[in-house]
């Protein structure tokens, strides 16, 4: 009986701290590597970083759009710049143009 008394009284003393160990590394594993944990928060932060980033270019596309639709007004076309244009984009002239000659891989515009 005495080694069965030794015995139970040696679980009782390692019992309780092993529990409380135990627990205490469960919650710490969960702090770093849980759902809602650290590493899941920098993660969530990274895409909100991505978000915001993309809301920004999404801004800056708007007001391109804007101006350009702005640009489209009655008033706002130049008749010399149309014309410019359309004879760019059709690779023409007109009798009398002075014609300047680009390379083949400068941009006419």
């Amino acid at each position: 009986m005495n080694a069965f008394m030794v015995l139970r009284q040696g679980i009782r003393n390692i019992l309780p701290p092993a529990i409380f160990l135990f627990l205490t590394g469960y919650f710490i594993w969960n702090t770093l590597n849980g759902a809602h944990g650290v590493k899941a928060y920098q993660s969530q932060l990274k895409l909100r970083d991505q978000a915001e980033l993309a809301l920004h270019d999404a801004h800056q596309e708007q007001d391109i759009w804007h101006r350009r639709v702005a640009a489209l007004g009655e008033n706002a076309l130049d008749s010399d710049m149309l014309d410019e244009r359309s004879r760019a984009m059709l690779n023409s002239a007109q009798e009398g143009d002075i014609i300047v000659p680009y390379g083949e891989h400068d941009r006419l515009y």
